[in-house]
């Protein structure tokens, strides 16, 4: 199975010519670090950033130069910094082509709840609700289950919605799957698993058509 850097490379996959991409906290900002050469990408960062490049190396940190999850980043050649309102009005009015967002749950039909955890403290939900409201193509970088074995991909999601039908596309670290109206359907494997793992770990309806193959990384 993959680890969270494999996540990120599949996911870089995914990635066209001439988009404007936004990275959520937590797995989605390794994509930067993963981008396939030849390609430009433009990635934004809800907090103020369009042009944010990879991580940068140790001792080149700039404190004053972080993503939406205060890790530092990196500007690419040309990139613009602005103000919060800025960078939610380019969200809102659909300017992002793709946006790759973490979950704690994704339901069979699209629903994603990644932005509290009932008893635990939170500081808000973020920007992940304008995120899902507005954009056309959502994709998913999470694992497959929690710590504890169960599934994260069910049938209906138990946490607080952050939003409705909108995940398109999920890869954890066992499978790709495309969201459809009949359940998750299962595209790629990742190295060394078996569907029947794969079934095993996935709650929500699985569609499983013809031989499934595994991931080129």
């Amino acid at each position: 199975m993959l680890d969270k850097t494999g996540i990120a490379k599949r996911i870089a996959q995914e990635l066209q010519d001439g988009w404007y991409v936004n990275l959520g906290i937590g797995i989605p900002t390794l994509i930067a670090n993963y981008v396939p050469e030849g390609l430009n990408v433009v990635f934004q960062s809800e907090n103020g950033i369009m042009g944010m490049g990879p991580f940068p190396y140790e001792g080149e940190e700039d404190a004053d130069m972080i993503n939406a999850g205060k890790q530092t980043i990196t500007a690419m050649p040309g990139a613009a910094i602005f103000d919060s309102a800025t960078s939610f009005a380019m969200i809102r009015g659909q300017h992002i082509q793709l946006t790759v967002l973490g979950a704690m749950e994704v339901a069979d039909n699209g629903d994603i709840a990644n932005w509290k955890i009932p008893g635990k403290m939170v500081k808000g939900m973020g920007g992940a609700m304008d995120l899902v409201a507005s954009a056309e193509n959502i994709i998913v970088a999470m694992m497959h289950t929690n710590r504890k074995g169960a599934s994260k991909l069910l049938r209906q999601c138990t946490l607080p919605l952050t939003g409705v039908q909108c995940v398109k596309k999920i890869v954890t670290n066992l499978a790709v799957l495309d969201v459809t109206p009949n359940g998750f359907k299962l595209i790629e494997r990742a190295p060394g698993v078996s569907v029947e793992e794969i079934q095993a770990a996935t709650e929500g309806r699985l569609i499983v058509e013809g031989e499934v193959p595994e991931m080129v990384l």
